[in-house]
């Protein structure tokens, strides 16, 4: 049974058409307690069970969507615009008119949970295991518990579900990474630190227990325990510097790692494909290697933060779950084969032909290191004009030659970070570009890579050739010695593209952040020093030094 606090409250009955219970508390397997919001179809009852959609997470349960983010609340659709919406969650209004329990609930150190905050850390998934355990033994529970959530509530989904949680029956990842090192901290290696600065400040801070003033700036109810001080907040919460965990085998890196294998549950991962610098690739690696017998993969479009409320993309979670939560199954998501794998940009039963435009150059390009500010160098290399009309959808590997050499009177560099960017030319000249997560114009796709951190692991088993395996440990470091040329595989993140007949693609190469990047910067100034990298960059062309992109080319039909 709950342990509920003095303070904890039902609203009145009347008000919605669900019944809501604030601050159930939760009992967790160290001693601590979780607290979560239920909201629930008024007949729920022992007599009467309902499945559970849980969320947890660090934006506060009690923080509405319209004071967490008015102009987004603003473009969602009317009906998600309701008092209890929150930010990249279940509305309770719509899935308790369907017919299930939506728990919402707030990550240790968070909101009303007790704790010390430490988002993205095992601790914090140890904690989601129970949650979910707990609520699928209610009695108001059918036992059977679904996951659905955006962004961080689609990451952890990765995580937890490989804990196979007694209970868990389905899980919907919609826009989630699930590797935490390659697709959010470090991408190819190298530290993306500018977003998730501004995201702690501004969305997970904000909600720590024990802050003061949350009810003042209506960003949800005070702790009901009361205010901490100054002092214990600080104790209370870690944040790890993310120039500090450098490779996957750092301790705390290392307490997140698990195996995509392990889930067993129906997985419905939602890809956008202009998510090109924190999910997409998470959502479709995450279908590749989930060991579910049921996985689906569907691509979206658009921004980050709208379709998840899109009508038709609700109606698409409904039938999932229901098939799975009520063994209501209208579109034959239970049946091996009734549905295509994966939805709306692959094409079904046709085998990728891939293919390998080289660069004939004779000459060596060079460019600047440490790119940085809005004109970085680039150089750039550019196909043919396609004969007819291409399909380009998977993964791509850019197989480059580089160095790096000192400057005159300065220091040698030791290391080389390459920043590569896919880009679509129509035949009049223009770039053609895509919608990005915030709703910025973004190139097709992107991929980075540490130059030290090259080294592939051929034996590991999602190796591939068109998906270079790096393990990224410490003990993978290679040197990088000036004039040395260094042959190296570029994974750029998947994608779909189709290229009309005299259209173009643009590959460009960069020691910095170009056009598309966003709010993903890269130039941490510990992370990438002047006195390792500042130098010469360059690429060797040439019959000796072979460079190449790789292209998943779909065949007509």
């Amino acid at each position: 049974m709950a342990h509920q606090h003095p303070d904890i409250q039902t609203v009145d009955l009347t008000k919605f058409s669900y019944a809501e219970e604030q601050n159930v508390s939760i009992p967790l397997g160290n001693g601590g307690i979780i607290r979560c919001n239920l909201y629930k179809p008024k007949t729920a009852s022992s007599k009467n069970k309902f499945p559970v959609l849980i969320t947890y997470g660090p934006y506060g349960k009690d923080v509405p969507y319209d004071q967490f983010n008015p102009k987004s609340f603003a473009e969602v659709d009317a009906a998600h615009q309701t008092e209890h919406s929150a930010w990249e969650t279940p509305t309770p209004q719509y899935w308790t008119d369907h017919g299930y329990i939506v728990l919402r609930a707030d990550e240790i150190g968070i909101g009303q949970s007790p704790g010390l905050l430490n988002v993205k850390s095992a601790a914090s998934i140890d904690a989601f295991c129970d949650v979910i355990e707990w609520a699928s033994e209610q009695p108001w529970s059918s036992g059977k518990v679904g996951l659905l959530g955006v962004s961080y509530y689609a990451a952890t989904q990765w995580q937890v579900a490989a804990r196979q949680p007694r209970g868990l029956a389905a899980i919907v990842p919609w826009e989630g990474f699930s590797d935490p090192y390659s697709e959010s901290l470090r991408h190819g290696g190298i530290l993306s630190h500018k977003f998730f600065a501004g995201w702690y400040a501004r969305q997970v801070a904000p909600n720590q227990y024990g802050l003061p003033g949350r009810a003042a700036r209506n960003w949800g109810p005070d702790t009901i325990e009361g205010d901490l001080s100054a002092e214990e907040l600080e104790e209370n919460r870690h944040q790890a510097a993310g120039h500090e965990q450098r490779y996957r085998d750092d301790s705390a890196l290392a307490d997140l790692n698990f195996n995509l294998e392990d889930i067993t549950v129906p997985v419905l991962s939602v890809a956008n494909l202009g998510g090109i610098c924190l999910h997409l690739r998470g959502n479709v690696l995450g279908y590749l290697w989930a060991g579910s017998e049921f996985k689906y993969l569907r691509f979206i479009v658009g921004r980050h933060d709208l379709p998840f409320y899109y009508p038709e993309e609700v109606e698409v979670q409904r039938s999932f779950l229901d098939a799975w939560l009520k063994g209501d199954d209208r579109e034959g998501w239970t049946e091996k084969g009734a549905l295509p794998a994966a939805d709306l940009v692959l094409r079904k039963g046709k085998e990728l032909q891939f293919q390998r435009p080289h660069c004939d150059s004779t000459r060596n390009l060079s460019y600047r290191a440490l790119g940085r500010g809005e004109s970085p160098d680039i150089i750039t290399f550019c196909s043919a004009p396609f004969e007819n009309e291409t399909e380009i959808t998977g993964h791509i590997v850019v197989h480059l030659n580089v160095s790096v050499s000192r400057d005159r009177w300065g220091s040698a560099p030791s290391d080389l970070d390459l920043f590569l960017s896919l880009r679509h030319i129509s035949p009049s000249g223009d770039e053609i570009v895509y919608t990005g997560s915030t709703g910025e114009a973004v190139p097709v796709t992107k991929g980075w890579l540490h130059a030290s951190l090259r080294k592939t692991n051929p034996q590991h088993p999602h190796h591939r050739p068109w998906l270079p395996h790096r393990d990224f440990y410490s003990t993978d470091v290679l040197p990088v010695i000036p004039n040395e040329i260094y042959p190296v595989d570029v994974e750029l993140w998947p994608t779909n593209v189709v290229v009309e007949a005299g259209g173009k693609l643009i590959l460009e190469v960069s020691s910095g952040d170009t056009a598309g990047a966003g709010f993903w910067g890269h130039d941490d100034p510990i992370d990438r020093s002047e006195a390792v990298f500042r130098g010469g960059n360059h690429v060797h062309l040439g019959p000796n030094h072979v460079n190449y992109i790789t292209l998943p080319i779909i065949p007509p039909k």
